[in-house]
């Protein structure tokens, strides 16, 4: 490995140093469904964000409820010193991408096939700090 790489390497280490992020792989829904929901939390403060997740219908939003609860006991772990309320957490950044595809086969008429894809997304969700809070 390079100098070069290995500095960039620990700068990056240091700037992910004060952020808190959680990861969800291979969640088995589509990538679309599941944009539908990271869209109504992205940039909310971590109270709202778990109050809409909870009363939304859509099934991908207890998964990000659980990943957003995650990333919060995230962020506790490496802030022991600082409180959660006094913290005013938000969503910094939430991003979906899609997961691997399983295909399969479906029977059509006259002897032909169509082909199914089921859709699976990656989903990566970072906490940030409001700093600029006024008294």
């Amino acid at each position: 490995m390079g100098v070069r790489k290995r500095e960039s390497a620990a700068r990056l280490k240091e700037a992910k140093a004060d952020l808190a992020f959680a990861k969800l792989n291979n969640c088995p829904t589509s990538p679309r469904k599941m944009r539908l929901v990271a869209d109504l939390v992205r940039g909310k403060k971590v109270n709202d964000a778990l109050n809409l997740l909870k009363f939304s219908t859509k099934e991908a939003s207890g998964r990000v409820e659980k990943l957003l609860l995650s990333a919060i006991s995230n962020w506790q772990q490496k802030n022991e010193d600082q409180d959660i309320e006094t913290a005013d957490l938000y969503v910094k950044e939430i991003k979906v991408d899609s997961g691997s595809m399983l295909k399969r086969l479906r029977p059509a008429p006259q002897g032909r096939a169509h082909r199914i894809r089921k859709r699976s997304n990656h989903v990566t969700l970072i906490l940030g700090e409001n700093n600029n809070t006024q008294s």
